[in-house]
């Protein structure tokens, strides 16, 4: 996952008529009244050229931003542990998906943890014990993704670590950390998880890698190629040789690369810590009348989840979920582990029909806080994360999906959370427009490890990462 806020867009910029050089129009208002008819059309023709060079000025600002912030390809040569990886070249042009390797035989797969600097030692995380989710909880809090300017950390919690490292079929061999061999700390960390992803029409069971860290002040180390390589090692060891990871940064080779969105809740406090910003001609009043969510939902039966759902959610989702070219099947368990509510971690919804009772909608969104680096007054952005959803008709109607997602900001906002965010992939774009959601700042590209697929569109996805 990245860390992402709200860009203001150059669309934004076209749309906006009152750019003008400051000062333009207080002289415009004055000489109005006292020069001549001819004057004033000169006047007119003067600010209408210097609206197209401020607003020009700006375009091109905004390009060159965009430019500098993008993650541009590089020859394969200069990734070096990347190259020596089972992974698509970025030179590569796919013909036919499958495997990069074929799968070891036991005595092929390396028996002994790969070797680290002799000050650090390999250790596996409790997750199931206090103390040692809490030290999980420090080292990602503080040494995890930041945004792009520093502003913004997730900040994971105990709870949220437990269902996202949990899973039906998890392993604690998989739950990997390095710690400095004479106090004990913990340094780095990272995670696999199982899951069965659906590849076009093929099933691979693979792993779901996840919160690789390594704390600030060892990055020199190179201890990320190296956990990389013992995750893959224990991985290996069960019979699974796939995987997929995302990340903020450009590697070889992405399979796709969405975009973020977020759907402002409390405009104050999020332009307050700069998460978003006061667009001209917006005054704080009417920021806040435009993001103003209904006080009531208006998808018929929609409530809480429960576990009676569970086998009714599944069927439901798996079946909305064919619709994407990359999307898990996910079995009643789970469902069950995933998708059923737990308070400040996952908050689900389904849609009863009151007269035949048969689930019709579902809806799911995920907490996850951000910490403001710095502020002094505002300390959390209580965000909301889109997880998985299927809407009535199996998204054939777009008014009922954007129904169901006004919804779900109806329901994040009475929960108190500041903003809804989601990325461009599976059915968002039909109602990110509609429904107030601004471009943010962060691209998230989607990886398979040891599998060579074509390139997809962010809509071609069924799969959210955490």
């Amino acid at each position: 996952m990245n860390e992402s806020k709200i860009e203001k867009t150059k669309e934004d910029l076209e749309a906006d008529e009152s750019i003008v050089t400051p000062g333009v129009a207080q002289s415009n208002a004055s000489q109005a009244k006292a020069n001549s008819a001819e004057s004033e059309a000169m006047q007119q023709k003067v600010e209408e050229i210097m609206k197209k060079v401020a607003k020009v000025n700006l375009l091109q600002q905004l390009t060159h931003n965009e430019q500098k912030s993008r993650k541009v390809a590089k020859d394969m040569d200069k990734y070096k542990f990347w190259k020596t990886q089972p992974v698509r070249r970025v030179d590569e042009t796919v013909e036919e998906n499958g495997p990069i390797e074929a799968d070891k035989k036991p005595e092929e797969i390396r028996q002994e943890p790969y070797p680290i600097p002799s000050n650090f030692e390999w250790c596996l995380v409790d997750i199931e014990d206090a103390a040692q989710i809490k030290e999980l909880y420090e080292l990602l809090s503080l040494n995890y993704v930041e945004d792009d300017d520093a502003m913004f950390r997730f900040d994971y919690s105990a709870d949220f670590l437990k269902w996202a490292l949990q899973p039906p079929g998890w392993k604690k061999s998989w739950h990997i950390g390095v710690r400095v061999a004479a106090n004990k700390k913990l340094v780095a960390f990272i995670s696999g998880i199982p899951a069965n992803l659906r590849i076009v029409d093929h099933h691979q069971l693979l792993v779901e890698i996840n919160f690789l860290c390594v704390h600030k002040k060892l990055r020199s180390k190179r201890l990320a190629p190296v956990l990389i390589k013992e995750v893959t090692r224990r991985v290996n060891l069960e019979g699974i040789f796939q995987a997929t990871y995302t990340a903020g940064v450009y590697l070889p080779t992405p399979v796709s690369t969405s975009r973020y969105y977020h759907r402002t809740l409390s405009p104050k406090k999020l332009i307050e810590t700069g998460f978003s910003h006061l667009g001209r001609n917006m005054t704080m009043a009417r920021s806040i009348r435009l993001y103003r969510v209904p006080e009531t939902t208006s998808t018929p039966g929609l409530r809480p989840m429960k576990a009676d759902d569970v086998p009714a959610v599944t069927e439901l989702l798996n079946k909305y979920l064919q619709k994407f070219t990359m999307a898990p099947h996910m079995t009643e368990d789970e469902v069950r582990h995933w998708l059923l509510p737990i308070k400040n971690v996952i908050y689900s919804y389904a849609a009863e029909d009151p007269e035949t009772k048969a689930i019709t909608d579902f809806v799911a969104f995920y907490s996850l806080p951000s910490s403001v680096i710095g502020h002094p007054v505002h300390k959390h952005i209580n965000a909301a994360y889109l997880f998985y959803y299927a809407p009535k008709g199996l998204g054939e109607d777009c008014k009922r999906l954007r129904t169901l997602m006004n919804d779900a900001l109806v329901l994040a906002k009475k929960e108190n959370f500041d903003v809804f965010n989601c990325l461009d992939l599976m059915q968002n774009s039909e109602f990110l427009d509609e429904l107030k959601f601004g471009r943010g700042d962060g691209n998230l590209h989607y990886y398979l490890y040891n599998y060579r697929c074509q390139t997809m569109k962010p809509g071609d996805l069924g799969l959210v990462l955490l």
